[in-house]
């Protein structure tokens, strides 16, 4: 994101004459450790052994730059980056360039999943200074914490016009000692833009319907006509795009959605041999991976997939979803049902190792089935892919697919892919982030519930079940708040924006899949967490930190629906539902206050905010509100509940109200006279604010609901 202010042209022009360019490892003896040694981040931890003088975020740090006079170096990244590994091993891990960072700077390392707050902060800052951004994150800035500059990866010396470490630290340095005046005034410019860009929101409210039809029109536009996707490269698989496409309907939109997903399906972004999606692909045909996997990417792409097959009833995206999930359940669930972040892209020191294979590989482990796999996965002896760096063919394959295969060619790829899997097992694995995150664990809770329903499969709302018992035991203070992080133990971090919202947005659909009071009681409850202390009084919608975090030089406020959905905009869909199944109105007034954040912003560009547009359709399209009254363990009551529940609708909520319980009606109150009629289980349905005759048939449901 740009920034066209004068104040931050000044502060560039000067920054650009005082910085510009002139025309995993696994160590059993450590020479070297940090202060990082005692921190549970797998991130820090990695470079708890630098020669580096690292300190965490902390008022340690902070005070150490101002007692000693010097600049901060903050560094922002995560455990499973590959160009963070890069930096690491070139620069971090270089006496020569650690003895100039120790001697000039104070030094910070931050995990960006531990605290997506300062990441979101400075990330912003690198979005308006250079235009683009990433990981690793590079900022200089003084121990008031303001920025001066910034930048991403950073090599040890100039490359390719690129400034590196040796030349740019003594010159950040010098204009610190020489130049402060000038700096401190370059840091205050770029920090009160950073202030008036983080107040958004026109208090006004928002044409959804022409905002839904145009983000339709954008993404339509961006469509990939030949692969499938949106835009060029790299590929993103932005699942909440191909969520509002489904659900705005009409045939090219999902016919873009059902050609994206299958795409996906047979290209080298999805594992074929241990299943699960990889972070983005490099390349337009989705073949060759950043071969990253992220928990959030599962969660999102498994909802995808599911959805898609709830509309169609296409087996192929319940198949996917299901690998998905067994992926997941497989690799990334902890003893105690929670979810691990993340799986690297790099082992052994060089990035998609673990993934790809030779031609002789095949052979001895497949024998005669060899050409069959060869030929059906497009793996060649001169290799299927070239190295990235190099341009050159290097005998290696990723596993993909020209077509989709006939069931008998599924069964017997099916038997092969095992036996590839047993043996890869073998080989040294990419590191695992074994941080759990409660905002990523809504996610995966949403997607295991929603996969649950749809497929009447109980070992997915299980593992919802124990996802939510797992933060609730172990992620949940005295008080009811939750933590951000838990790894081994040890929680971090007071809970965001994104932990509330995700997961509401979970227990929301645990509860109808279960139709256990309780969850949906515990979404209330967080809701009132987030109305207490996170609610932008002024300017709409919600911070990402609580009335009583950390306070750091601006408040973060995210509305941008990038590779995960902004709090903001799940929290308005949040808010929507919740007052359908209640019947609040003072939700519903929750969310015409949210919505008013997004302003000029959701203006410009309506596709950027494809979640939000989720919850715009959800207000302006055909809502239905569906109590089901009767004894839940009934036969006639699990046949009506599973009907409905087979029904696609985006706009729809259920309740079940027990025969025998009040504790629904303390939660909504308008079911308190709905009741049983002449003994059978009935159901009432209101549509658009208007409710019908009860119903106590299954033909005449079924007649309603068509």
């Amino acid at each position: 994101m740009k920034i066209h202010a004068l104040t931050l042209l000044m502060t560039i022009i000067f920054l650009a004459g005082v910085f510009a360019e002139n025309p995993h490892k696994d160590n059993e003896m450590h020479s070297f450790t940090n202060r990082l040694s005692q921190e549970k981040s797998p991130y820090l931890l990695q470079h708890a052994h630098n020669p580096v003088d690292w300190y965490p975020w902390g008022e340690e740090a902070f005070e150490a730059a101002k007692k000693q006079d010097k600049p901060i170096f903050l560094s922002i990244g995560y455990a499973t980056c590959h160009w963070c590994h890069v930096m690491e091993h070139e620069s971090f891990e270089n006496e020569e360039v650690a003895d100039l960072m120790n001697e000039l700077f104070i030094c910070i390392k931050v995990d960006r999943e531990e605290r997506p707050d300062i990441d979101n902060i400075y990330m912003t800052v690198c979005q308006m200074m250079t235009g683009s951004g990433g990981w690793p994150l590079t900022i200089f800035m003084t121990s008031d914490k303001e920025p001066f500059h910034a930048a991403t990866y950073i090599p040890p010396d100039q490359r390719h016009g690129r400034i590196g470490m040796k030349q740019l630290l003594p010159r950040i340095s010098q204009a610190w000692y020489k130049q402060r005046e000038k700096v401190l005034e370059s840091a205050g410019q770029i920090t009160r833009v950073l202030e008036k860009q983080n107040l958004q929101g026109t208090g006004t409210d928002l044409n959804a319907a022409r905002l839904i039809a145009e983000g339709h029109t954008e993404l339509m536009g961006q469509y990939d006509p030949r692969k499938g996707g949106f835009g060029l490269r790299p590929k993103f698989p932005t699942p909440h795009r191909l969520v509002f496409l489904l659900r705005q309907g009409g045939e090219s939109g999902i016919k873009a959605v059902e050609h994206t997903l299958k795409e996906m399906r047979k290209g080298g972004i999805f594992d074929q041999v241990g299943f699960g999606f990889h972070r983005y692909s490099t390349d337009t045909d989705w073949l060759l991976p950043h071969f990253e996997k992220m928990l959030y990417d599962q969660a999102l792409l498994a909802i995808a997939y599911t959805e898609a097959y709830e509309l169609t009833e296409n087996p192929l995206y319940r198949q996917v979803t299901e690998e998905i999930l067994e992926y997941v359940t497989r690799d990334m669930t902890t003893e105690g049902g929670g979810f691990y972040s993340a799986e690297d892209a790099d082992s052994e020191g060089e990035e998609g190792l673990f993934y790809i294979w030779n031609t002789k590989e095949l052979e001895s482990v497949l024998g005669d089935e060899t050409k069959f796999v060869s030929a059906t996965w497009n793996m060649v002896e001169q290799g299927n892919f070239r190295d990235e760096s190099t341009g050159k063919m290097n005998g290696l394959s990723i596993p993909h697919l020209s077509d989709l295969l006939s069931a008998e060619d599924a069964e017997r790829i099916s038997a092969s892919r095992k036996k590839l899997f047993g043996v890869r097992e073998k080989r040294i694995h990419p590191l695992k982030d074994t941080k759990v995150l409660a905002d990523w664990n809504g996610l995966m809770m949403a997607a295991f519930a929603k996969a649950g329903r749809a497929f009447n499969e109980g070992q997915y709302v299980q593992a919802a079940v124990k996802a939510n018992a797992f933060v609730e035991s172990e992620m949940t203070r005295e008080d009811g708040e939750l933590w951000h992080r838990w790894r081994e133990g040890h929680k971090l971090v007071q809970g965001n924006l994104e932990d509330y919202a995700f997961m509401i947005f979970g227990l929301i659909e645990l509860y109808e899949t279960t139709f256990e009071a309780r969850y949906l009681e515990a979404a209330l409850k967080y809701n009132e967490i987030l109305t207490a202390s996170f609610v932008d009084e002024s300017g709409g919608g919600y911070f990402m930190t609580a009335d009583d975090a950390e306070q750091l030089i601006v408040r973060p406020k995210e509305l941008y629906d990038g590779a995960i959905p902004s709090g903001n905009s799940v929290q308005l869909l949040n808010l929507l539902k919740l007052a359908r199944l209640t019947g609040r109105s003072e939700l519903e007034e929750q969310a015409t206050q949210t919505s008013k954040a997004f302003g000029g912003m959701f203006e410009l560009s309506p596709s950027n905010f494809s979640q939000a547009l989720i919850a715009l359709q959800f207000a302006e399209g055909e809502t239905i509100e569906v109590v089901v009254v009767g004894d839940r363990e009934s036969s006639e009551t699990q046949e009506i509940l599973n009907y409905i529940n087979g029904v696609y609708n985006p706009g729809k909520v259920v309740l079940l109200k027990d025969a025998d319980s009040k504790q629904i009606e303390a939660l909504a109150e308008f079911t308190k006279d709905q009741g049983m009629i002449d003994g059978k289980t009935t159901v009432y349905i209101c549509r658009n604010f208007a409710c019908e005759r009860p119903i106590n048939s299954l033909s005449e449901l079924k007649e309603r609901l068509k």
